[in-house]
């Protein structure tokens, strides 16, 4: 399903700027650098997947 630039002005003032909101909000994250991670593993942050150790050592912390 794809929106055209039709069905967005179809939506209330207030629908319009949450959107631009939420648009502003999802470059700011991507804009983001996050510091390297010593000692840890690779690929994502490991902490929202509740892996907090390498090998039977705590990392991170």
């Amino acid at each position: 399903m794809s929106e055209t630039k039709t069905d967005k002005r179809d939506l209330p003032p207030a629908a319009q700027r949450a959107l631009a909101e939420a648009e502003a909000r999802r470059a700011e994250a991507e804009a983001v650098e996050l510091p390297k991670e010593l000692g840890g593993r690779d690929g994502p942050e490991p902490v929202r997947y509740g892996d907090w150790e390498k090998k039977g050592i705590a990392i991170d912390f």
